[in-house]
């Protein structure tokens, strides 16, 4: 029996999906823990591309209870729409379960969520505009609509009758957007509740009792690390806890259930939205990176917008180790890489203005936006790492790509991707069952 935690150790995209897909396989129980609509997963099985924004990417397996749990976000509309396409497909979704107490993401919550970040000029955030801040903001101050209530008709007439015109006094005169009218959401909200009714369940419940039964069960993370609330690069983050921490109280169990973490990485590394990004390249290295044209390419699954790219940056990572408390990393797109001549990795800042070293990412906002990478060269392999199936397979410089990024992380590489595609995979050691992290000394 093994309870795992799949995160994000970048800025999100890092490749989670395939992971969570490759992994789902020997798992009972598959949980998204946090975010919402605004995550994209996507997965490519028997030459079908599957989006996902919402439902576990597990969902792809027979059998399997796939659960969104109560610290997620939900847009019925997007859920909806998601398990429709599903059922076009011939995926069944009978093992799908959501959260009771799962908050339920409204009209206003989309249209507060785009004019504030308009109204930020350039100090614009970046976000989906999919309404995931102002959903969570009425979270924290207890005003939300959570799925317990679309589910029953007078619960949710009475809150939409109660908030729909508060809200409005902020589309109105903040906004200048026009009011919601309280019957017409009712009456659409009624009916996505009528249609999810059967999949809403007590998830918490349902976990523990999967735990007790020693069932196999994997967390899944959406967004990354840096996006952290609390932990990352704010304000530029998103409005959850994408780390493995976030995973307990998303999910409704208790820290002592968990007996490993894995993290997910990009062999460089990408960031959609605003923000600092201190190993980011432009011109022919970003189109390079981006492989635009490829079934790699770089470009958001919720937005569409090409990604930011940059060389990998172990300064972040060796942060996302220590915040997590990795075991072991699963590297994806290290196929990217194959035709660079040479592939910096940055082991360090440089803060511009002082001239200081951080070795650890310096928290404070206005030092990092002004911090520049401090990189090594390493030679590129100059072959095809696409159908290589074990590690002794790699070139030897991949291999000692590879060997450094472990060697500066202080974690094994478990998993490596060399493709978008199931099979294109190197299990290199048991990711699930492989030694815990001892922490070093000193």
């Amino acid at each position: 029996m093994a309870n795992v935690i799949v995160v994000g150790a970048q800025w999100g995209d890092e490749g989670k999906a395939k992971i969570t897909d490759l992994l789902s396989k020997s798992a009972d129980y598959i949980v998204r823990y946090q975010g919402g609509s605004n995550a994209g997963h996507t997965v490519v099985v028997d030459g079908e591309t599957y989006k996902f924004h919402l439902i576990p990417s597990g969902i792809l397996y027979e059998n399997k209870i796939c659960v969104i749990g109560p610290g997620t976000v939900i847009d019925p509309k997007i859920l909806i729409q998601e398990i429709e396409d599903l059922k076009t497909r011939n995926i069944a979704v009978k093992g799908l379960k959501v959260s009771t107490a799962a908050h339920v993401t409204m009209p206003y919550h989309l249209a507060i969520d785009q004019a504030e970040d308009r109204g930020r000029g350039n100090k614009k955030i970046g976000t989906t505009g999919r309404g995931i801040g102002p959903t969570y903001a009425d979270k924290a101050d207890r005003c939300g609509i959570r799925m317990s209530d679309l589910i029953e008709a007078k619960e949710l007439e009475e809150k939409v009758n109660w908030l729909v015109p508060r809200k409005n006094v902020i589309l109105e005169r903040l906004y200048s957007l026009p009011p919601e009218d309280p019957k017409k959401v009712f009456e659409e909200y009624r009916e996505y509740g009528e249609k999810l009714k059967s999949f809403v369940a007590d998830t918490s419940a349902l976990i523990f009792d999967a735990i007790k039964n020693k069932k196999n069960i994997l967390f899944e993370g959406a967004q990354g690390t840096l996006l952290d609330l609390d932990h990352g690069t704010y304000p530029y983050v998103t409005s959850s806890n994408p780390v493995a921490g976030g995973a307990c109280i998303g999910a409704g169990i208790g820290p002592t259930s968990i007996d490993r973490v894995i993290g997910v990485s990009k062999a460089f590394t990408t960031r959609v939205g605003e923000g600092p990004f201190p190993t980011e390249v432009f011109g022919r290295e970003a189109d390079e990176l981006r492989a635009t044209g490829t079934a790699w390419a770089e470009f958001g699954t919720t937005t569409g917008r090409p990604r930011r790219v940059g060389w990998l940056d172990l300064v972040l990572l060796r942060y996302a180790v220590r915040v997590n408390g990795l075991d072991c990393l699963a590297l994806t797109k290290i196929d990217v890489l194959d035709n660079l001549d040479e592939i910096n990795i940055c082991v360090a800042y440089e803060d511009s203005l002082t001239g200081a070293k951080y070795y650890d990412l310096p928290l404070a906002s206005g030092i990092f936006k002004r911090v520049k990478p401090i990189y090594e060269t390493l030679k590129g392999w100059k072959t095809s790492t696409n159908k290589c199936r074990a590690s002794n397979e790699l070139a030897p410089n991949a291999q000692k790509y590879m060997d450094r990024i472990q060697e500066i992380l202080e974690i094994p590489i478990a998993i490596v991707s060399v493709g978008h595609k199931r099979h294109h995979t190197i299990i290199i050691e048991d990711p699930i069952h492989g030694p815990k992290r001892v922490l070093q000394k000193g």
